[in-house]
């Protein structure tokens, strides 16, 4: 599928789930991220991963997806902060989220705000070497499920910092 083609999709269906459209099309999840519209996405590099991570540890409940082709993995809670050390940034915390991931395979960092079954999302997603997603941030919704005004304010101020 050319380029163009897969823009003309994405702009008819900028909702569509990105690892589906890419297995479908036979393109990355970065292509598709890239092929949205202009106005809803933005897309920094790399090695901003660590000052991102730090940032979004700072807004509270969030929700973090990690998508696979055998599962879809959804943790909603505070991320926890982390630092980096024996080449991973490391979660600092003992339970709830935690674990190692592997901040140099990350070569980019999109700030995606989009419609999504009927309601505007934003999430931040970190993608790899390979043109694959690590995982993604979704701002948080309050009790009427919009968006938190205070997190889309920081989000669009990280998006702002790292991919001006």
């Amino acid at each position: 599928m050319l380029s163009t083609d897969l823009k003309a999709y994405m702009a008819d269906n900028p909702g569509a789930v990105i690892e589906d459209v890419a297995r479908e099309h036979k393109v990355t999840p970065r292509a598709v991220i890239e092929a949205l519209p202009s106005s809803m996405v933005r897309i920094g590099g790399g090695e901003h991963f660590a000052l991102a991570m730090q940032d979004i540890a700072a807004w509270g409940e969030v929700t973090l997806i990690v998508h696979t082709d055998d599962a879809i993995f959804e943790f909603t809670g505070a991320i926890p902060a982390g630092e980096i050390g024996r080449g991973y940034f490391n979660l600092m915390q003992p339970k709830g989220l935690h674990g190692h991931l592997r901040h140099e395979r990350c070569a980019g960092v999109a700030f995606v705000e989009r419609p999504f079954m009927g309601k505007n999302s934003a999430f931040v997603a970190f993608v790899n070497a390979d043109g694959g997603i690590m995982f993604k941030v979704f701002v948080g919704r309050d009790e009427t499920r919009a968006l938190r005004g205070d997190q889309l304010a920081r989000f669009r101020q990280l998006a702002n910092q790292i991919a001006a």
